[in-house]
């Protein structure tokens, strides 16, 4: 099992500044069930965003895959990637050091 991290950021960057459009946000909602069912079957260890809203804004998810190829089979079958809402870039990644205990917790768990 490799590891691996997808970098993904807004196709349509004013929907940081401006706010998302109906059909974006829905499919944002897809893309934040993807990776919490993905998440719970072990596979993503870690997912999250920057909190800027300019351009340089961006999320990463990092995951386990078995090789490269099912790891961009995993990144283009986020809703968010594959309906073209956010464009993703996939790099082999390797954690070197975490603390579960050092992470803080979202205001939404």
């Amino acid at each position: 099992m490799r590891q691996f991290l997808y970098k993904i950021q807004p196709v349509r960057p004013e929907m940081l500044t401006e706010g998302s459009t109906e059909s974006e946000s829905q499919v944002i909602s897809e893309h934040f069930s993807y990776l919490k069912a993905l998440m719970e079957q072990g596979i993503v260890m870690m997912a999250g965003r920057t909190e800027n809203s300019d351009h340089s804004s961006f999320g990463l998810v990092i995951f386990k895959a078995e090789s490269e190829k099912l790891a961009r089979e995993i990144m283009h079958d986020d809703p968010a990637v594959k309906k073209r809402v956010m464009r993703a870039e996939l790099y082999p990644y390797h954690v070197a050091l975490f603390k579960a205990e050092n992470t803080i917790p979202n205001a939404s768990d």
